[in-house]
């Protein structure tokens, strides 16, 4: 049994009319009425709220419609991705605050009479550039790897 036809079930069994499981779901009845015709699929979210409400657990619901199993699977790998890929982009900016701090000290040091120690310091050196690289690369790696899958 395909979700669509699940959910209508479930549904028709308990005396409830689209509104009422929308109501209960807090999404629209239009909503209900793309699941149960097979347009469209809810979100995780929404699948474990109708698991509560039919007393039937995540994966009788999941394993009943391969296509809203991949829908899952693909949901959840995008809500991985930005977390990471922000991290990633974190880093690279991190390291290029880091590369105009070191720039502005040394004009300091080379214009002005102010002298700031950086200049043997491997920080200061290769700090920005292992940053900015190891950033630049992983995030263009995940945005390869999500933009294929």
């Amino acid at each position: 049994m395909i979700f669509a036809e699940k959910l209508k079930k479930e549904r028709k069994e308990r005396g409830w009319s689209q509104e009422e499981l929308a109501e209960k779901l807090f999404v629209s009845r239009q909503s209900v009425s793309k699941w149960e015709n097979g347009q469209n699929y809810p979100s995780i979210e929404i699948i474990i709220k109708l698991s509560d409400l039919f007393g039937v657990t995540i994966d009788e619901l999941l394993r009943s419609d391969e296509d809203l199993t991949e829908k899952v699977i693909k949901d959840s790998r995008q809500l991985a991705y930005p977390r990471l890929k922000v991290f990633f982009d974190c880093l690279f900016l991190i390291g290029s605050a880091m590369l105009i701090i070191k720039l502005s000290i040394l004009g300091l040091n080379h214009f002005t009479e102010l002298e700031f120690p950086l200049r043997g310091s491997f920080f200061w050196n290769f700090g920005p550039l292992f940053l900015m690289l190891g950033g630049a690369i992983f995030s263009d790696t995940l945005k390869k790897k999500y933009k294929n899958e």
